[in-house]
């Protein structure tokens, strides 16, 4: 077997195998994780926050560390393999911290602190190695196997990859967990199906063609240079493109750590049903990846991204106008009171798609040739840690003074998230407007130049 046969069918079924297999983890974490810690820890989002900011950074370091060494080694196999195999049993061993609290869930500080810790700890642990798998690894991996004719079938499968393994993770989440909040059958499920993942990259994925390591200079040396901030920002169409990703992301941030406690414990909807909404709505929102693509393929990426932000912001605003407890009915998904839920999510949905599908190969085909492991952390510190760190916080603050905290049996506040986090997220996502009018301008004058 040939180290470069990159034959279609396994490119293909690599791409989707490993993308969702890491989206559907991802998913876990940022979704399920945080309902886990609200049942079986605390209905605590400081938890929940420092969770996800502690993970957050571990993330973009592990991003950029091992993207350097993925350069210099120039593999992106063996990071595939060894990440998914950890990222999988770490996703495993997370699921072990509900049994210190167990039995007294939000009532002894004692256990609650140490669970907490444990739940940080656990986290970004399982954080490091989907980095170095998922990121350093897959994502730098289809960076390196796209070319001009397959740039939008590429992009559009890395935007639907989140959708898809948002609507299994959710749909099937919640079937696994059940009604008795058993959420250690999902762990175990997902940790060894990534598990699975890693082993068959390990047999049959190739690297790029042609890819080969390089060194320039010593490896801190060359793990430094991506800091050279005054080089990078004479990357103008770079640095502007990448803010598009800020701040929409931490528009969406701002609501999404929590909305899956939303729909729980606001709206009153068990997991199952949850998942049902989350599904449906964002099966139809896919359908828009596919003119997406076709747009991205003929140079219109920009008008990709402000459909985008256009259709996310009639989404917030139909949840912040039309959606308040009792107004539909919670144990029916169909019921006339649930339909502006419904089309909420449906265009949240679609919004985050065409986002991921276009600023993702936009931000992704200005990265040097030579350094696009080490670049893949540049994406990752817009799209992943500098939104968390801010958006989560924000959302956070909105949480906790918001008109669902309550004081429980035990004396201890509870944070239920409720709309008015939805409504901040509309007036946070305004901002994203300036670097997409700067960026666009920098796109067509790169196009023309092309074109000429």
């Amino acid at each position: 077997m040939k180290q470069n046969d990159n034959s279609p069918v396994r490119f293909w079924s690599l791409l989707w195998g490993l993308g969702l297999a890491g989206q559907l983890c991802w998913h876990v974490e940022n979704q399920w994780f945080n309902t886990f810690v609200y049942a079986k820890i605390a209905k605590d989002s400081n938890i929940v926050t420092a969770m996800i900011i502690a993970s957050a950074l571990v993330t973009t370091f592990s991003t950029f560390f091992f993207g350097t060494l993925s350069d210099r080694m120039g593999t992106r196999r063996k990071f595939i393999s060894f990440g998914y195999i950890g990222w999988g049993l770490f996703t495993i061993v997370f699921g072990f911290t509900e049994f210190i609290n167990s039995g007294t869930v939000g009532g002894n500080a004692s256990l609650i602190m140490l669970a907490a810790f444990l739940v940080v700890l656990t986290d970004c642990v399982m954080s490091f190695f989907g980095s170095i798998g998922n990121d350093a690894g897959y994502n730098t991996w289809t960076n390196d196997m796209t070319t001009d004719r397959n740039r939008g079938q590429i992009g559009a499968a890395l935007a639907t990859q989140p959708v898809i393994g948002t609507i299994l993770g959710t749909v099937l989440g919640g079937l696994l967990i059940g009604s008795d909040d058993n959420y250690q059958r999902l762990f175990w499920a997902m940790g060894l199906f990534v598990i699975l993942m890693g082993f068959v990259s390990l047999l049959f994925l190739r690297d790029a063609p042609g890819l080969t390591g390089r060194r320039e200079g010593s490896f801190w040396e060359q793990f430094a240079a991506v800091f050279n901030f005054k080089q990078l920002f004479k990357q103008r169409e770079l640095v502007w493109s990448c803010l598009i990703g800020i701040t929409y992301f931490i528009s969406f941030n701002v609501f999404f750590v929590h909305m899956g406690n939303w729909l729980i414990y606001r709206m009153g909807f068990t997991p199952d049903l949850m998942g049902l909404i989350q599904g449906l709505g964002l099966l139809a929102a896919m359908l828009l990846a596919i003119p997406g693509a076709g747009l991205i393929n003929r140079k219109q990426t920009p008008l990709v991204a402000t459909a985008g932000v256009i259709i996310t912001a009639a989404g917030l605003i139909t949840v912040s106008l039309f959606i308040r407890p009792g107004v539909g009915d919670s144990s029916v998904i169909f019921a006339v009171g649930n339909l502006p839920l419904l089309l909420a999510v449906f265009l949240i949905g679609a919004g985050y798609i065409l986002i991921m599908q276009s600023v993702t190969m936009w931000v992704k085909q200005l990265f040097p040739e030579s350094n696009r492991g080490q670049f893949e952390g540049v994406r990752i510190l817009s799209f992943v840690l500098l939104p968390m760190l801010i958006g989560t916080i924000i959302g956070n603050i909105i949480v906790r003074r918001g008109a669902g905290s309550i004081i429980n049996e035990f004396g201890f506040v509870e944070n239920i998230p409720t709309e008015s986090m939805f409504l901040w997220a509309t007036v946070l996502l305004i901002p994203v407007l300036l670097p997409l009018i700067k960026g666009s301008k920098f796109y067509y004058k790169r196009v023309r130049g092309q074109n000429r």
